[in-house]
């Protein structure tokens, strides 16, 4: 286990410098990880039927048989190639399998199309569906997780109520991350069945949660919360097992400037303050996140022509 769990180490860590040379703005220099960080995980080879799944249970190599709670079946004539096992801050185990099967994927010729607007405070605003109202589950649970943080701060370090007070903060952490995950894969999986073609901003959420220079605004806890991040590369996957397409549009598209019924541009919508506006053109009112998802959603249908 040790040899095969080095030979993934050094495979990534090659990866990681490939990257880092090839594309130094997008991935920065592979730094040293700490065996003591909150994430504990190894990674594992399949040989020769060394790893199964019999009878709710998994076999690991040097480990043997292991009880399984399976999230889903896998694949129909499916192969393991790679299981990493890995531990949680709360002390549960989870195992992820990477399978290799022939799955033909034919592209669908689009024609229903969907724009989403990314939204601070609800996730998104649709174009052509109910807004996502983001349940803000990490702002819901901020009283109980300070209270618990202050009573582990007071906890003699290396006791063992510091332990278990540890493992209480955990799992209002984990609960939080579970609750986003769930939200976001339900959502995800609506839209993916729903439509042929989804166009998104291609905004960068790391520069939005930065605090601006003079300490004017920061977005960093409502960025964090909502997981719009997450929610793209799943919306992605999700489309793509369909053979649909997720369209990403440049972030200097000013779909909140441009009205969507005569394409009028009204440069004064530029300032975030400006929720409405009239067009001064025709007329027509619009509520700036939904005449943005509009916009969105024509350019999509514009760049897949």
């Amino acid at each position: 286990m040790y040899e095969l769990s080095a030979k993934n180490d050094r495979l990534n860590l090659n990866k990681a410098y490939s990257h880092f040379w090839n594309d130094s703005q997008h991935f920065g220099k592979p730094r040293f990880k700490s065996k003591k960080n909150s994430r504990a995980s190894y990674s594992t080879n399949n040989q020769k039927g060394s790893v199964r799944i019999e009878d709710h249970k998994v076999k690991l190599p040097k480990v043997g048989w292991v009880k399984l709670c399976q999230h889903r079946p896998l694949p129909e004539n499916s192969i393991i190639k790679t299981v990493t096992i890995s531990k949680t801050p709360s002390g549960k185990y989870y195992i992820s399998m990477l399978v290799e099967y022939e799955n033909q994927v034919l592209p669908v010729i689009p024609k229903t199309f969907l724009g989403l607007d990314f939204a601070m405070h609800g996730l998104y605003v649709a174009s052509d569906e109910e807004d996502a109202k983001y349940p803000d589950f990490l702002r819901k649970a901020e009283k109980r997780l300070a209270k618990a943080q202050r009573k582990l701060s007071k906890k003699q370090k290396g006791s063992h109520n510091r332990e278990k007070q540890r493992l209480r903060v955990a799992i209002l952490h984990e609960k939080v991350a579970n609750q986003r995950r769930d939200f976001l894969h339900k959502k995800a999986r609506y839209l993916a069945d729903r439509y042929d073609a989804i166009g998104i901003e291609d905004i960068s959420v790391k520069a939005m949660a930065k605090r601006k220079k003079g300490g004017k605004f920061s977005f960093g806890k409502s960025v964090a919360d909502n997981g719009w991040n997450m929610f793209t590369n799943m919306l992605e996957y999700k489309l793509a097992w369909q053979g649909k397409q997720l369209i990403k549009i440049d972030k200097w598209y000013p779909s909140s400037q441009l009205c969507h019924i005569c394409g009028y541009q009204n440069h004064e919508t530029k300032e975030l303050s400006v929720r409405e506006w009239n067009c001064p053109k025709c007329g027509s009112h619009h509520n700036r996140d939904k005449n943005a998802a509009i916009n969105i959603r024509e350019e999509a249908r514009r760049i897949s022509a």
